[in-house]
């Protein structure tokens, strides 16, 4: 996956935004003004955070090299993940869906978006 199909999938999402807050180089994807994934631009390859259940987290990194705790994150919640072509595309769509989606659960209901 590269980063422009890494930010056409996490803007399909219900509700998403993106946005610059942190410079040029860094496009921040949120859902009712949460955030759920952060890509860096300026790296190559091109790297990315997506928020992660910490199990899950710690199984990720042990079967991909390429991902690592969160650059800049709380580490327990968010994984580094390096968009170099070797985890599968699927599984990264699955790893934007599990963010997204501990993001909306964390909303009052009455603020989550509708699918």
């Amino acid at each position: 996956m590269n980063i422009e199909s890494f930010r056409e999938y996490c803007l399909k999402k219900s509700a998403a935004t993106e946005g610059t807050p942190f410079g040029p180089d860094n496009i921040v994807f949120k859902v009712e003004g949460k955030m759920f994934a952060l890509a860096a631009l300026d790296e190559v390859p091109p790297r990315v955070n997506l928020k992660c259940d910490p199990d899950r987290a710690l199984e990720l990194r042990d079967r991909y090299e390429q991902v690592q705790p969160g650059y800049h994150m709380n580490k327990k919640h968010w994984n580094t993940i390096e968009l170099d072509g070797v985890i599968p595309e699927r599984e990264i769509k699955k790893m934007i869906d599990h963010s997204y989606d501990l993001v909306v659960q964390s909303l009052p209901k009455s603020r989550r978006p509708h699918r």
